[in-house]
């Protein structure tokens, strides 16, 4: 499988598929989580979907929600939430914050410019999903943590960040940085609507 990073720049199409399901049988279930753990271990993200690094599979792999991108960095900050077949039931509530994506960047001048969005997300998910033993379970998500959960949940159906953007802006890694301290997480509502797509 090819492991590079799958990016807009050279493979806006690849990312615009939608992953097909893990079929417990015949997929080497173990492999694709160690494979995702390693390039998140690796890299400074809060979570990643398998179609980002070539595997086009129905798996989220979460390593931060707590907000903290230091926590990112850290050596051995892991939260290993694993979501195989993730199905969003049901989402209530609305928050806003300033998304980037490992997919979603170009080089310029030997940096990695990242294309940065405000996006509005549900405060509150309620998900399916099958545990790496098969089990199927139910879970509830809120606040940043169902924030990074949709994240990749769009990328399993090939949605970008970018495409439901409010404002889009070109960034360095930094200059996210330094807009989330001024620009934070923020909670709108707890209860509004919120329609699923």
């Amino acid at each position: 499988m090819d492991l590079d990073r799958k990016t807009i720049e050279k493979d806006e199409t690849y990312l615009r598929q939608t992953s097909v399901e893990v079929d417990f049988e015949k997929d080497n279930i173990k492999e694709i989580i160690a494979r995702l753990k390693d390039y998140c271990a690796q890299h400074c993200c809060f979570a990643l979907a398998p179609v980002q690094i070539g595997i086009p599979k129905r798996i989220i792999y979460i390593k931060n929600t707590s907000q903290n991108m230091e926590n990112n960095v850290t050596e051995g900050y892991d939260e290993s939430i694993i979501y195989i077949n993730p199905t969003i039931i049901a989402a209530k509530g609305y928050t806003t914050f300033l998304e980037g994506c490992m997919s979603c960047v170009y080089h310029q001048d030997g940096e990695i410019i990242y294309y940065a969005g405000i996006v509005n997300r549900p405060y509150k998910i309620e998900v399916t999903f099958y545990d790496v033993q098969g089990n199927k379970k139910t879970k509830y998500l809120e606040d940043f943590e169902a924030t990074v959960f949709c994240h990749e949940y769009d990328h399993l159906n090939g949605i970008l960040h970018m495409d439901i953007s409010k404002q889009i802006f070109e960034m360095t890694l930094e200059e996210m940085r330094l807009y989330r301290l001024s620009h934070p997480y923020e909670i709108v509502s707890k209860d509004a609507i919120y329609k699923i797509k």
